[in-house]
């Protein structure tokens, strides 16, 4: 028996133009129901596309349990349900009956890995589960009767059980279940209620604005780092482990600042079996100098397309980009921080790469020990 998480993804939509790839707190909307899957107990991720754009970008998060589908573009209508997405696939596929499937909508970006895990338990005792919030509002009829509450006894919130409401996170079955009742649910319905805030789906320009306060707030600034994962650590130079200055002598040479701090603490993350380096856009033999002396795993100089030489890297070292940690300043980094597993910058960034969701910004500035302070948290 497989587990295969289902997200159709179509490119019409007409409330949110491109709404599943539009950056939502940083990165693609999509990005992040893929990237929970990806560390849930799913076993394979299918997101249904007919948009070569949105199959481009889901390509380049090199999630290795995703794959796209091509959906039929007349089943990608704004009249096309998700259901007729769902059964499409499971025709044109060898899933077994006794297959989970589960259908993913990334309308819904705040659900997190143990929700998912979660709910595929909840399966165990039910037919079919969806995902629901305990919503404490009192709900009334069109004729003015109220629907979940006794209007002569009107609870506290604080004592008032609520109503079960869809959220839209989620929905599981079987895939035998999905091909008798031609429906995401039947039979036997468990109900896996998740954190209240996790209510707003993403149909409308209101709901983006109000979604991504509420990711900010309840997602991103709660997140933990797992800094066991890191196999690799990477360092820009000029403004990180330098301040960023350029000094020059009477003579015309060049001359930088480095911290021996940082030097240090390379050399204690190596011991931890971290390889180590430097990336950096420059190509001087001031910077190859320190990198042979502190004797790095790697040393990349002249580099145009940081990401691109990372994602080669990672694929030497047969590991992924969520096992890379890099720090870097400036807009040049910006593609490669926005991807790797952990990303840190210094106190004197500039502000879009301070921006940028999840990354951790150290006290120090670059050239004062930036680098030393976050490998002092890692090994506490």
């Amino acid at each position: 028996m497989s587990v295969i998480a289902f997200i159709p993804a179509r490119s019409g939509s007409k409330s949110i133009p491109e709404k599943n790839i539009k950056l939502f707190c940083g990165r693609p909307l999509i990005f992040w129901s893929l990237k929970a899957l990806q560390y849930s107990n799913v076993d394979q991720i299918v997101v249904a596309t007919d948009s070569e754009d949105i199959k481009r970008i889901v390509d380049s998060f090199a999630f290795s349990k995703v794959m796209v589908y091509d959906r039929d573009p007349s089943n990608a209508q704004d009249t096309s349900s998700s259901e007729s997405a769902m059964l499409e696939y499971i025709n044109m596929s060898t899933l077994s009956d006794d297959d989970v499937f589960m259908l993913v909508q990334a309308t819904s970006p705040f659900t997190q890995k143990e929700h998912f895990n979660e709910g595929l338990e909840t399966l165990n005792k039910h037919d079919s589960v969806l995902s629901c919030i305990v919503a404490k509002r009192f709900f009334w009829r069109e004729d003015g009767v109220a629907l979940n509450y006794d209007i002569d006894n009107r609870p506290r919130r604080q004592d008032f059980q609520g109503s079960l409401m869809e959220n839209g996170a989620f929905y599981i079955s079987r895939v035998s279940s999905i091909k008798k009742s031609k429906n995401r649910i039947s039979g036997s319905i468990g109900l896996y209620a998740m954190p209240e805030y996790t209510y707003i789906e993403i149909d409308e320009l209101e709901d983006w604005i109000i979604a991504e306060s509420i990711m900010k707030k309840f997602v991103l600034n709660t997140k933990k780092v797992d800094f066991s994962k890191i196999k690799i650590f990477l360092s820009d130079v000029d403004g990180v482990l330098t301040d960023a200055g350029m000094y020059y002598t009477e003579n015309g040479d060049e001359f930088k600042k480095f911290c021996t701090y940082d030097g240090m603490g390379l050399q204690f993350l190596q011991k931890t079996g971290v390889k180590v380096g430097i990336l950096t856009s420059e190509d001087k033999a001031l910077n190859r100098r320190r990198a042979k002396k502190l004797g790095l795993d790697f040393d990349f100089h002249g580099a145009k397309d940081k990401l691109q030489i990372v994602e080669d890297l990672c694929e030497k070292e047969q590991i992924s980009l969520h096992e890379v940690a890099y720090i870097g300043d400036d807009i040049n980094c910006f593609e490669l921080l926005s991807n790797v597993g952990v990303a840190i910058c210094p106190n004197n960034a500039v502000g879009k790469i301070k921006a940028i969701p999840n990354i951790i910004q150290l006290n120090r500035n670059g050239g004062e020990g930036a680098v030393r302070e976050f490998v002092d948290q890692i090994l506490g």
